[in-house]
């Protein structure tokens, strides 16, 4: 556990988020808001987490400003619902020491940890972040948390209107702020030098391998259209077999290759290659699109991207791409062909993906998200109690 420290007359703020367990990814957006003088952060993460089948540890701060507890918790391995069932025994103590003025969770406010914190918060006004955005009854008791958490909220940010839509659903009255992912910008960059693209249009995906991600629709897609379009494939997942079954019999397999997962620094090399990134997602009752991260990675490398109309595809694409009705494979071959063809200008797209990622998804921009998100929950009346 770091050492406490306090400016005078500073913000506290304690923000819990298994999803800045490493160094990468979710830390990162919290490296702009650690010298803020009147802003005094700590961050929270497990000692040890466990996600699609990866066994992660809480790996200590890179920059000695950041003020991060690594804490235990209980059920790090609950299968799969390991995400709502963990809690931290030691955060009470915590709070108790560091009093702070607000206490962000970036976790759904069904699960227990969420549980714990309207619990134990104290005088902090009480902030959650969701991605949540397939309104479901849950089961007991997890409905009733849902609810009992959501009254103890003084603000919530949310990643989609969708998941606002669903905490509205859930009984929720207060303020909602939109908040994207960040992206790494010293990894995903235009510049540098790229795969040869060769003739045809060459598209990519990156992302597990299973049916909702619509890759079944690409590839009759590809099939229909009348351009020379190839696919190359990062990832792995149950469909695998299916997806490469499928190619030998559209007879694409000239066309379409497969490679396992690799890297971000060869992820963005990847990108890099790409006339176009996909994220085609079917909508199911289990699965919305809750953003599709690989869409600012690749928009960041000045790559534009062609997604489906699932969920939030649209609103995180913006100007910076195409979009075709989901599971519409005959949509998506006419907009293949007009990409081919030179309808569209693939310079402006280009520049309008780059200009998407600086507007809304810089790890700066997201720092200043959530410091307005905490500075108006502490400063507008709210449930303290």
């Amino acid at each position: 556990m770091s050492e406490l420290r306090s400016a005078p007359s500073s913000l506290r703020v304690v923000s819990v988020a298994h999803s800045a367990v490493g160094q990468k990814g979710g830390r990162q957006r919290y490296t702009p808001l650690l010298r803020q003088s009147d802003l005094d952060l700590h961050l929270v993460v497990p000692k040890n987490w466990r996600e699609f089948g990866r066994s992660l540890i809480g790996e200590p701060a890179i920059d000695p400003d950041m003020q991060l507890h690594v804490l235990p918790i209980l059920f790090p391995s609950a299968g799969p619902l390991n995400w709502y069932l963990h809690f931290y025994p030691r955060l009470p103590r915590l709070l108790r020491k560091v009093r702070p003025h607000v206490l962000h969770l970036w976790e759904e406010p069904w699960s227990i940890v969420a549980l714990q914190a309207a619990l134990t918060k104290q005088d902090a006004a009480l902030v959650l972040e969701v991605d949540q955005n397939i309104l479901k009854t849950l089961p007991p008791p997890f409905e009733t948390i849902r609810r009992f958490v959501l009254k103890k909220c003084a603000h919530i940010l949310a990643r989609s209107p969708d998941a606002e839509a669903v905490v509205r659903a859930g009984g929720y009255e207060g303020p909602v702020t939109m908040i994207g992912y960040g992206v790494d910008q010293d990894c995903f960059r235009p510049d540098g030098a790229v795969e040869p693209r060769g003739a045809g249009l060459r598209i990519g995906y990156v992302g597990r391998l299973v049916e909702e991600k619509g890759l079944d629709d690409v590839l009759d897609a590809i099939a229909r259209a009348e351009a020379s379009v190839s696919l190359d494939l990062i990832g792995a997942g149950p469909h695998e077999g299916k997806l490469r079954a499928r190619v030998e019999r559209l007879g694409l397999g000239e066309r379409v290759s497969f490679r396992d997962w690799a890297p971000p620094h060869e992820v963005a090399q990847f990108m890099r290659g790409l006339d176009a990134l996909i994220l085609f997602t079917r909508t199911t009752p289990r699965v919305r699109e809750q953003f599709g991260r690989v869409i600012i990675e690749a928009q960041s490398c000045g790559v534009p991207v062609i997604g489906s109309t699932g969920g939030a595809i649209p609103d995180v694409i913006g100007e910076g791409g195409w979009v075709a009705p989901e599971r519409d494979s005959a949509a998506l071959a006419r907009l293949l062909d007009d990409i081919a063809v030179g309808k569209y200008d693939l310079r402006a797209t280009s520049r309008a993906a780059l200009e998407n990622v600086a507007a809304r998804f810089t790890y700066e921009e997201v720092a200043r998200t959530l410091r307005r998100a905490w500075l108006e929950a502490h400063d507008a009346p709210s449930i303290r109690a």
